[in-house]
């Protein structure tokens, strides 16, 4: 008995001594872990486990935690960082009340980089019969120099958008000025709905729904709608009703409405799918942004980035900066666009549909591009009603489309290319002949009822100038199949088919077939005579007969003027082969099937195209009229036009008319 008594005190005694020597707690020991959880944004257990008895009668937990989330999440803070070194030098803290520390605070916010030193105090104090070092929390560990009562403040500053110019500086996208039409309800008389209606060319229920808004009050002004400057006379009708009143407002101006429409887009607002993509760029539910043509693909330099300022507002008033990130306004850029060519091209073909390019042969530089029917971009940018909105996505001819983005069968404009390919592989001797007997030809009988259609019959000998002149399909099917489909394919890629248009706005690759490759006979020859599976744009198209002749070199297309000029592709013919195509070309105008498009004073030379769309051989189908063109007395540009149906309108004829017209005038 006495033996266990004496092992109980030995085990007591042990026990005392284990608990005298445990070392009691450090203040620099407690401020690591009070930042780490810091670090963390664990606001919550930093209050609850780690504040002192004082800040806590000082602060509520509301105040610290819920205050410090709410700030942050406001301000876009990111990358919170707080440092702190323990001293090097040890420190007897048994005898001491307080404890100071230096800490280092930074974090990112959506005004630029904050970063500033702070003074942590802890105090020792006794908890649940424990004694340990508690936070003396102070609000500057929020931001720096906040005190109690102090108010974050946030301003934003927008940046001003650059503007559009084509090549003479005349304007094609400018900030200018609108009038906003807008309705105090408490002053308004319904029985005008109906009148208003009519003037603002506005549903009686879209004017309501921006009158049944839940934030609308009888005093306040509610916008309705943005009339351009030069409908100054509309605003002051509307604004002689009661309870209607305008005001000018910022607005983007497209001086050359619907001539530019599809090369400068417009600015609209931004949707929600495309906010949740750019939210982290800085874009919110109140941004504009391109929403197609160059205002969409030149955004970046266009947009600038707003200015953003952080604040205090203190209790007697003053403001005290945190961060400030200055406002960059966006670049202004120049197109290659011609805009008065443009303009001519578009008043030509605006009652058309169909595309147009003309781009200079030597530099590759876009000097128009159109697209018809098109739309104002100006009432997109003002705001269009919903029921406008919905009668044009739902024309059939589809004015929202954007056509020389698209690629479409070229016709007999392929010839010209195709005749080049082969006389570049050696495969194309262009004095050698074909006898060729009436309008309808195969191969042999393996090809069964299908059967290579020309136009007219009245050559029977029919060589490349001849072939060319009289746009025989006969003649090219031959020539397709004698060079062979591997000759064909590489000639093709040669000239840029299936790869990507180097040009920063965006046109959509030509395509030698669906799969890229050509394992049939009769698909061979369709391609060669340009039917079959190959699509090209009018960009494309233009580019490509740039090339024809200009020596063999095809330049990179080009529509932003400070990028830089180079070659797509080089020695596609040789300058004698360069120049024989000239001839022939200039013969399709002057002797051949394109003689409608004779100038005075100008000598065209061009190809002329038809690609039926059907379903199969037999049947009649919807036919587009191509004629790709220049004027060989000064070719300072390709002119690719694409008319849709032409089927009753004398086919490629009337497209050759259209161009006609245009080289007439300009």
């Amino acid at each position: 008995m006495l033996k266990k008594l004496f092992l109980l005190s030995l085990v007591a005694a042990a026990g005392m001594l284990i608990a005298g020597c445990q070392e009691k707690a450090q203040p620099d020991d407690r401020l690591k872990e009070y930042v780490d959880l810091w670090n963390d944004k664990k606001f919550e257990k930093m209050y609850d486990t780690y504040l002192s008895s004082s800040a806590k009668e000082t602060y509520k937990k509301e105040d610290v935690v819920k205050r410090t989330n709410d700030i942050y999440e406001d301000l876009a803070v990111k990358d919170l960082k707080v440092k702190f070194k323990k001293p090097k030098e040890e420190k007897e803290w048994d005898k001491e009340k307080e404890a100071e520390f230096p800490v280092t605070i930074s974090m990112n916010t959506l005004a630029g980089e904050v970063s500033y030193e702070e003074t942590v105090i802890l105090k020792k104090q006794e908890k649940d019969d424990e004694e340990n070092w508690y936070v003396d929390w102070d609000p500057s560990f929020i931001l720096p120099d906040m005190e109690e009562g102090d108010k974050v403040g946030v301003e934003s500053i927008p940046a001003k958008r650059g503007e559009i110019y084509d090549r003479n500086e005349n304007p094609l996208a400018i900030n200018g000025e609108a009038f906003q039409i807008g309705i105090v309800p408490g002053e308004f008389n319904e029985s005008d709905l109906k009148k208003l209606s009519s003037l603002l060319e506005m549903s009686p229920e879209a004017i309501q729904k921006e009158l049944d808004q839940s934030w609308v009050k009888p005093e306040y002004f509610v916008p309705i709608k943005k009339l351009p400057i030069a409908e100054r006379p509309l605003a002051l009708d509307i604004i002689e009703l009661p309870g209607l009143y305008s005001k000018r407002v910022e607005a983007r101006q497209y001086p050359y409405g619907e001539a530019t429409a599809h090369i400068t887009g417009y600015l609209g607002k931004i949707n929600a799918e495309k906010l949740e993509k750019l939210k982290d760029k800085g874009y919110t539910a109140q941004s504009l942004l391109g929403i197609s043509g160059a205002e969409e693909v030149y955004e970046d330099k266009l947009r600038g980035q707003s200015g953003q300022r952080i604040y205090l507002t203190k209790v007697n008033g003053e403001e005290t900066p945190v961060a400030e990130q200055e406002v960059k306004d966006g670049e202004n850029i120049s197109l290659t666009l011609d805009a008065e060519m443009q303009k001519k091209l578009y008043d030509q073909m605006k009652d058309e549909v169909g595309t147009a390019a003309a781009v200079d042969p030597k530099t590759g530089e876009a000097l128009a591009l159109v697209s018809v029917p098109s739309y104002d971009p100006n009432e997109f940018a003002l705001g269009m009603a919903g029921d406008k909105y919905d009668k044009i996505y739902n024309d059939p001819d589809k004015p929202l489309r954007n056509r020389f983005y698209q690629t479409y069968s070229p016709g007999s404009a392929m010839k010209a290319i195709t005749a080049s390919v082969g006389l570049k592989s050696g495969k194309l001797d262009p004095n050698k002949t074909f006898e060729i007997k009436g309008k309808r030809w195969q191969k042999d009988e393996s090809w069964g009822g299908y059967q290579v259609v020309r136009v007219f019959a009245n050559d029977s000998v029919v060589d490349l100038e001849s072939g060319l002149k009289y746009s025989d399909n006969i003649y090219f099917a031959r020539v397709g199949l004698e060079m062979g489909a591997e000759a064909f394919i590489k000639g093709l890629k040669d000239f840029g088919f299936g790869e990507e248009i180097p040009m920063s706005y965006p046109i959509q690759e030509s395509q030698i077939s669906n799969d890229g490759k050509i394992s049939k006979e009769i698909q061979l020859a369709d391609s060669a005579f340009g039917q079959g599976e190959v699509l090209m744009s009018v960009v494309h198209l233009a580019s490509a007969y740039g090339g024809i002749i200009n020596d063999g070199t095809m330049m990179k297309p080009v529509l932003l003027k400070d990028e830089e000029q180079g070659v797509w592709k080089k020695d596609l013919l040789t300058p004698e082969q360069s120049q024989l195509m000239r001839t022939d070309l200039r013969k399709v105008v002057s002797e051949g099937i394109a003689g409608k498009a004779q100038v005075p004073g100008k000598e065209i030379a061009g190809k002329t195209g038809t690609a039926e769309i059907k379903s199969e051989q037999g049947t009649k189908g919807k036919e587009n009229g191509w004629f790709v063109s220049y004027d060989q007395k000064n070719p300072e540009f390709i002119l690719a036009m694409m008319l849709e149906g032409v089927e009753d309108r004398g086919g490629s004829t009337h497209t050759v008319q259209v161009a006609q017209k245009f080289y007439s005038n300009y």
